[in-house]
């Protein structure tokens, strides 16, 4: 490589960004180069800078609040001297960009064969059938199901990654040089992960483009990467081949971000975090299958706390005049939940996890069924009965921030849930309940006058947990509740749950696509597919030997 000339050079790179009439520095003199045909991984928590640099790359943060300092030399050319015309030049035709969220990169009320269309007309000469035709042979190119059905279609009318295909034909429909892909299989699930990865590789492989693949999933990185960067608070903390920084990691920083990623082959008693690492004490001890089974054998020996029998939901998919047609989210879901007990529940979007749980809370209750908490029935309770049943059974929402009235202050939305159920005395009392309850998750007693808004992600899902323990509840549901987090903020949300669990005897229903992290936390593992139970088992045993052919392409897809 080092004969070669860099097709990208970045040098002494430094971004900062306007507060308060100051100007902040978050970009370090960050250094660079990226050669034709090679994949470069840039690693780093949240707020580390890999983003914010390739935006930079592109230029594409706000000019008026933005000040770039350093050299970015692209194919000879230095692009920090270029107009905003000749970087219109480049943009999507020579440098493209796929952004994390499919979503929000496609415009909703275009189809999505016009989007791409709108890139080729702009930098191409093709016009009518030719330009059609392109679009529908980047569309099987990208292996989109149907590409002529997917012509037509609007954004909505996809799944998550079949939007996240639409996104890539448009970024590779002018065979750009380089390609800048920003965390683009963040919200997919495993499988879809791996597919979208094969893709990227395939692509990649297939044009000779070189690649930028920026993520926070060391996993994902170290399957496509030739080289590695990682990133931590706007600097280059590391640099090298990916065998070398994922085998023989010379910093504390990369080490700890390493070991903070639950395996899906060993368990640990803890996951180690960044402050272990600093601290010098880095959990090792090990609980072996055996451990973990004879410590639960005791919980199957009671009465189950959940009883979930033949329950099955249905919802109108469309309705015509003189019929209606339904879909079967849930078909005849059976199992139990013992007290004490973490039951992990795996599987790809829309096979029912969620409305599994949101039926277990009585949110969105079956259409046929029955569950009994405690012995009772509970899609039979209404009113008072069913208000008191939401202090047992609480959930930890995926997004903290939307599941938190951005108008409350944190103390004020922790002792809500309080305040409804009548608990902890008077107002002096709840108060010192709620500091107790900051303590307990990680946060000092000042969180409890500020606002959501001022909290990073993993301090707000901390808050969530608090409210959701609150009330003291015998069942929480963990519906995706660390999948928006980093690896190392992550690693200490998962501990917090276990010691919370140890502390108060709670029962989890883990809700994940992360399967490594499942088997982290669960002793038993049921697998859902298309809205049945596929498999359930001891966590251990079903990753070791399942027995289904979708759990076995499930757990083949975990990266590592």
């Amino acid at each position: 490589m080092s004969e070669q000339t860099p097709l990208l050079q970045v040098k002494d790179l430094q971004i900062s960004f306007q507060q308060n009439k100051d100007w902040k520095p978050i970009v370090h003199q960050v250094s660079f180069d990226l050669y034709p045909n090679q994949i470069l991984g840039i690693v780093g928590e949240s707020g580390s800078g890999k983003s914010v640099s390739s935006l930079a790359i592109l230029r594409l943060l706000p000019e008026n609040q933005s000040k770039i300092v350093g050299d970015i030399v692209f194919n000879g050319q230095d692009l920090t001297a270029f107009t905003e015309e000749e970087y219109r030049q480049i943009r999507g035709n020579k440098i493209a960009m796929i952004f994390q969220e499919p979503m929000s990169a496609l415009n909703p009320s275009m189809r999505c064969g016009s989007q791409v269309e709108e890139m080729l007309r702009l930098h191409t000469n093709l016009k009518g059938t030719a330009l059609k035709n392109r679009v529908i042979e980047l569309f099987a190119q990208v292996k989109l199901p149907e590409p002529v059905e997917a012509y037509r279609k609007y954004p909505h009318q996809l799944s998550g990654g079949q939007k996240q295909r639409v996104v890539i034909a448009m970024a590779i429909a002018c065979k750009p040089t380089l390609l800048i892909a920003d965390e683009p299989t963040t919200a997919l699930d495993v499988t879809v992960q791996k597919e979208i990865i094969q893709l990227l590789k395939a692509l990649q492989a297939e044009t000779q483009m070189a690649m930028i693949f920026i993520s926070h999933d060391l996993g994902l990185v170290s399957s496509i990467a030739d080289e590695v960067m990682v990133m931590y608070r706007g600097q280059v903390v590391e640099k090298g081949s990916t065998s070398s920084v994922f085998n023989a990691p010379k910093e504390r920083y990369t080490q700890a971000l390493l070991a903070a990623r639950p395996s899906s082959q060993v368990r640990l008693q803890r996951l180690p975090t960044i402050q272990d690492f600093v601290d010098n004490q880095v959990p090792t001890e090990v609980i072996s299958p055996a451990e973990r089974q004879a410590a639960h054998v005791q919980l199957y020996a009671q009465s189950p706390l959940l009883v979930v029998k033949d329950v099955a939901k249905d919802y109108i998919s469309s309705v015509g005049l003189w019929s209606k047609k339904t879909f079967r989210a849930l078909d005849q879901i059976n199992f139990e939940v013992y007290e004490g007990e973490t039951l992990g529940l795996v599987g790809e979007s829309g096979c029912g996890k969620s409305t599994l749980g949101n039926a277990i809370l009585q949110l969105d209750p079956a259409s046929s069924g029955a569950i009994f908490y405690q012995g009772k029935d509970i899609t039979q309770l209404k009113g008072k009965a069913l208000r008191a049943l939401r202090k047992d059974i609480q959930i930890i929402f995926q997004d903290p921030f939307s599941s938190l009235n951005p108008k409350l202050t944190v103390g004020q939305a922790i002792m809500e849930p309080m305040i409804v159920h009548r608990l902890f005395g008077n107002k002096k009392e709840k108060k010192q309940k709620v500091l107790q309850l900051l303590q307990q998750v990680g946060l000092t007693e000042e969180a409890f006058d500020r606002y959501p808004h001022e909290f990073s992600g993993g301090q707000r899902q901390r808050i969530g947990i608090a409210r959701t323990i609150a009330v003291h509840p015998k069942l929480i549901i963990c519906d995706e509740s660390v999948s928006a987090l980093d690896i190392s903020v992550q690693a200490q949300v998962l501990n917090l749950l276990n010691e919370l669990k140890e502390q108060y005897k709670f029962t989890y229903i883990f809700i994940s696509h992360d399967l490594a992290v499942v088997k982290y936390m669960s002793d038993q593992v049921m697998v859902m597919n298309k809205g049945q139970i596929e498999e359930k088992g001891e966590a251990d045993a079903l990753y070791a030997h399942p027995q289904k052919t979708y759990t076995k392409k499930l757990i083949a897809s975990i990266l590592e």
